[in-house]
């Protein structure tokens, strides 16, 4: 069974890792049929895509958005953890294309977990209303502020995955937006970090 790394903080029970090992299971059967990840990290799934999306997980109420949701990374990881954490947590993913879409519907049906998938463009999307927005590897940060916004509900904030270039993206993002951000520096990648964003006003 898959197992927590040693820098994982949280406590998580049996029954989460069992839901981890299953949707571990479904995104290498599918990611032979569609693109969902690349197939060079298919051998280290856990560490590079499983372990790395939930350390961006934090308890919330109301409704976690995952915009552009792919493979349900982090979206899907995210409802695992929220379907033991809280039974009234709520968990949205937003995918475009109708196969990853169709995977996500499969992943929330197999692994009983509060999801639904909106399989539109982001843009496109009504507005969630959530508590917290999330994205890993979607757009640059100016572009995600953009999406993200209509999808923040009164005092929610963003929780964006970024790489080595995270910096570059805030000093640009600050040329059209007012946002308050903290980072923190990846557990699975060198270079990389989680901003936590609030606050979003376009210039």
């Amino acid at each position: 069974m898959i197992a927590p790394p040693s820098w994982f903080s949280d406590d998580v029970s049996r029954e989460t890792l069992e839901r981890l090992d299953a949707y571990q299971a479904l995104l290498r059967k599918w990611t032979v049929k569609i693109n969902l990840i690349a197939r060079s990290t298919v051998d280290n799934v856990a560490h590079r895509h499983i372990w790395d999306s939930a350390q961006i997980y934090r308890p919330f109420d109301g409704t976690w958005c995952d915009l552009g949701s792919g493979g349900g990374l982090p979206g899907v990881v995210v409802a695992i953890f929220a379907a033991a954490d809280n039974p009234e947590a709520k968990v949205s993913l937003i995918e475009s294309d109708q196969r990853k879409a169709t995977f996500l519907r499969t992943c929330a049906r197999e692994l009983a977990l509060p999801v639904s998938v909106h399989a539109q463009r982001v843009e496109n999307a009504l507005p969630q209303d959530a508590s917290v927005v999330s994205a890993r590897a979607l757009a640059d940060l100016d572009q995600l502020l953009g999406w993200a916004q209509p999808h923040l509900g009164h005092g929610g904030q963003c929780v964006f995955m970024k790489g080595a270039q995270w910096q570059q993206e805030v000093a640009a993002a600050r040329e059209n937006w007012r946002f308050s951000c903290e980072a923190t520096p990846s557990m699975t990648h060198q270079e990389a970090a989680i901003l936590t964003i609030r606050d979003i006003e376009r210039v």
